[in-house]
């Protein structure tokens, strides 16, 4: 395909970018810690960490690592957190200990955590003592040898540590109990890791940084093998686009989104730790009181998020009275930003709501609206630097212009395979090129427009929800007999999950489904609607046509 999308790149963003800028990581966020010491990094509850708080931190904590637990580079270490001031300081110090992240959702179930521990081959996690029930139910079937607990003040520094620790676990009750053997105090790590013991390991762009767990549509969750290369690459093309607006040391970005998922951690901790910008950390946005309330005392000057959180905050009492006169941009991504909320975004605020496209296995930035365009045009924006893309049709030939053809990827963004998955990674990684499942379009210009997904993924508030797991589930309840789950549409969230169940048991009741599934799987995924049904429609083989019952919910 033609890169008809150059001619329109804004002014300042480069065709190419140089993937290999840093030799890993590691050296980027060296080279922040040096030029903007005193400056903040972090912030979250009213505390900050400066860039040199953050580098002595993150050194003890890979020094411990290495040392201490005798973990060595390329061991596998989860972190299991919301957004805390803990998170990058675990997240940052398993890389400078040459180890990989494996970032995991808090609300994750038992369930979903022992597979997720298990395939990653994790050997330590760092957990939130308010999630520490789950891993005592999911620990004895994985080969996690340390465990090291924090609690929500942890890093908030003096009194307020305590207090806020107390109130978490013994006023608002949030710490259920549980039992974890030998586990290690985070507070203990920061005392006992020492900075001047840490010595730098050798890392490249080949090796690991990430698994960042995805959907499969087979139902089960696989690790994107990212590397330093990839992160280093897609970091690179960010500045690419953005480049030319953000200004060092200068910028304050709205972290709403949790640094596990993969947006908010490129978009939102690295891209402006490589700026030496700080990442407003919000810990519970549901609160969109307590989230208004915040940003009315912070002079931001970029919010990222997903379709759900811009419309949940234009619907929140005193949102529109916030000071924007800093906020140059808004992103959003992880799911279809929806035109009215876009529109609407822009008449408050006074900023643009550009939209990005992303996949996990792309480190994830693909395509980007550009920072000139003036208002929401429903495109997902242009290829970023360095970033080739064809639109595939299913005879293996590329789709003419005009006619919708399944996207595909290339660039140093695209992940080096699924972890343990060859198979997997076969089916989606052909000759460099990633094929993303997703069916699009482009015009005139080179702006890409999604139309549909191949796969038969549901996407509920930017998360990907996958069919085959919903279904495994309740399949699993002695009084089903058959079961098929779709995605509807959803003004707030984009889609919900709907199931048709075929009864085994005649006094099967919805409540029984929902129970079922709210015991095995994280909430986003539980069906919020369950429609009965005498026989679901099949193939003539006897496969269940789930195109066939999301049609009839149009």
């Amino acid at each position: 395909m033609e890169k008809i999308w150059l001619k329109r790149y804004p002014k300042g963003c480069p065709e190419t970018i140089d993937p290999a800028h840093y030799d890993s990581l590691l050296t980027l966020f060296e080279k922040s810690f040096s030029d903007f010491a005193d400056l903040p990094a972090f912030k979250n509850m009213g505390a900050a960490l400066s860039y040199q708080q953050l580098d002595e931190a993150t050194k003890k904590l890979a020094s411990y690592i290495n040392n201490d637990l005798g973990l060595k580079p390329g061991s596998k270490v989860a972190v299991m957190m919301p957004n805390l001031l803990q998170t990058p300081v675990s997240i940052l110090g398993v890389l400078r200990a040459g180890c990989v992240v494996v970032n995991v959702n808090p609300l994750y179930t038992a369930r979903e955590l022992e597979h997720q521990l298990n395939d990653s081959e994790a050997d330590a996690i760092f957990i939130l003592a308010n999630f520490a029930h789950t891993l005592e139910k999911a620990i004895a079937n994985t080969q996690v040898k340390h465990v090291i607990v924090t609690e929500v003040g942890d890093m908030v520094g003096g009194l307020k540590k305590h207090l806020v620790n107390f109130v978490v676990k013994y006023i608002k009750k949030m710490v259920p109990a549980y039992q974890l053997k030998n586990t290690i105090p985070f507070t203990e790590v920061m005392k006992k890791g020492n900075a001047a013991t840490y010595q730098r390991p050798h890392v490249t762009l080949d090796d690991l940084a990430f698994l960042q767990y995805t959907g499969g549509t087979t139902g089960v969750s696989k690790g994107a093998m990212l590397t330093h290369g990839n992160m280093v690459g897609n970091l690179e093309q960010v500045s690419g686009c953005l480049g030319n607006i953000l200004e060092r040391g200068k910028e304050i970005v709205v972290t709403a989104l949790p640094l596990y998922h993969i947006f908010a951690l490129t978009a939102n901790c690295l891209t402006f730790m490589k700026y030496g910008g700080m990442n407003l950390l919000i810990t519970n946005p549901r609160d969109m009181k307590g989230f208004v309330k915040e940003l009315k005392s912070n002079k931001f000057t970029v919010v990222t998020g997903v379709n759900t959180l811009f419309n949940g905050l234009l619907n929140t009492d005193g949102f529109a009275d916030i000071d924007f006169s800093n906020l140059k941009i808004s992103l959003g991504g992880g799911m279809a930003v929806q035109r009215p909320v876009a529109e609407r975004w822009q008449k408050v605020t006074s900023s643009r709501l550009v939209e990005g496209y992303g996949l996990t296995e792309c480190s994830p930035l693909v395509t980007v609206s550009p920072y000139d365009l003036e208002a929401y045009n429903g495109s997902i924006g242009l290829p970023a630097p360095s970033t080739d893309i064809k639109l595939m049709l299913d005879n293996g030939e590329e789709a003419p212009k005009g006619e919708p053809g399944e996207l595909w990827v290339k660039g140093p963004q695209v992940m080096k395979g699924y972890y343990n998955r060859p198979d997997a990674t076969a089916e989606c990684l052909k000759d460099g090129w990633f094929a993303t499942g997703d069916i699009a379009t482009y015009d005139d210009e080179g702006f890409f427009y999604i139309v549909d997904r191949k796969k038969d993924m549901i996407l509920v508030s930017g998360f990907n929800v996958f069919p085959n797991e919903i279904e495994e589930v309740i399949a699993d309840h002695e009084g089903v007999l058959e079961v098929a789950a779709v995605g509807v549409p959803h003004e707030v969230s984009g889609e919900q999950v709907k199931v048709f169940v075929v009864k085994k048991d005649p006094s099967l009741t919805e409540k029984d489904i929902i129970k079922h599934c709210r015991d095995n799987l994280t909430n986003y995924k539980v069906p919020k609607l369950v429609e009965f049904r005498d026989e679901l429609p099949k193939t003539n083989v006897g496969k269940i046509l789930r195109r066939a019952l999301k049609d009839e919910q149009k």
